[in-house]
């Protein structure tokens, strides 16, 4: 089993977090793709998973934007499993006709509502988790359903209504390991203890090895 996982990052300083997602994810093979956005031969992959990014899914000046939107409609149609993470939740929705707006940094731990508890990517997934984000998906994708929310967003977490797509706001990959890195992280009244939020690509995982048997 192979899982593609696409760093998104366009500040070489910033990318961190992709790396993350690799070493997380069981046989995970990285690829940069803001600076090589080839459309890779996703035949080769039982899964993908889009990263974070300091870009904007609205914003005009980065080429790469376009043929990742092209990449979840191959996914799509190919059935290929897909999890966004933050900017690739982002890009999944607004690839798929979703809305996706700016809003305010937020850099700390959050409480989410889960309300898919059945959900095979949020299984056993806890309600306090990592955010590092300043955009919000305001309408979501075609086909693209709820399954948590927080305070400040109704479409913090979503997925496909028929195919294996699934977007979180959050990030799991993000652990005491790097949270030096952003300037402005803090963990308000929270501590890493409280959080299990990498069993999110743990259980991706889990879905894209039951599809490849």
């Amino acid at each position: 089993m192979t899982i593609l996982v696409l760093d998104d990052e366009v500040q070489p300083d910033y990318r961190y977090l992709g790396p993350e997602i690799e070493r997380l994810t069981p046989d995970g093979e990285y690829h940069v793709y803001a600076d090589d956005p080839e459309t890779p031969d996703l035949d080769v992959y039982d899964g993908v998973i889009i990263s974070g990014s300091t870009a904007s899914v609205y914003e005009e000046d980065h080429a790469f934007i376009d043929r990742q939107r092209d990449l979840v409609a191959s996914c799509l149609d190919s059935g290929v499993p897909l999890l966004g993470i933050c900017f690739g939740h982002q890009l999944v929705n607004d690839a798929l006709g979703g809305r996706v707006v700016e809003d305010r940094r937020r850099a700390t731990f959050v409480g989410m509502d889960v309300t898919a508890p059945d959900d095979p990517v949020l299984d056993g997934v806890g309600d306090v988790v990592p955010v590092l984000h300043a955009d919000l998906v305001v309408e979501p994708g075609r086909g693209m359903e709820t399954i948590a929310t927080t305070d400040y967003n109704d479409y913090f977490c979503t997925r496909h209504e028929s195919a294996p797509i699934w977007t979180v706001q959050y990030h799991p990959e993000f652990t005491e390991r790097v949270e030096d890195n952003p300037s402005d992280w803090s963990r308000g009244g929270y501590d890493f203890a409280d959080s299990n939020a990498t069993a999110t690509i743990t259980n991706f995982a889990a879905v894209c090895e039951r599809r490849a048997d």
